[in-house]
């Protein structure tokens, strides 16, 4: 079973994604199911109502903000 080095060589800082260039829509709409496990949170209609509202005021955007 193979375990983690001690020291083991780790990625350079300077090699990471930029932010600019990370994408997560794949062209489909973003439901607000989509928004709600985004967060981690269950699908209740409490957390529907908060998602479907946050598409409202920032569109499918919105789900950018809330990955991280």
């Amino acid at each position: 079973m193979p375990t983690s080095q001690p020291g083991a060589a780790r990625p350079s800082p300077d090699r990471t994604t930029p932010d600019s260039l990370l994408h997560t829509r794949t062209g489909t709409e973003v439901s607000p199911e989509d928004m709600v496990l985004a967060t981690g949170r269950d699908l209740t209609p409490r957390n529907l109502a908060w998602a479907r509202r946050k598409l409202d005021e920032e569109g499918p955007g919105a789900i950018e903000k809330v990955l991280p």
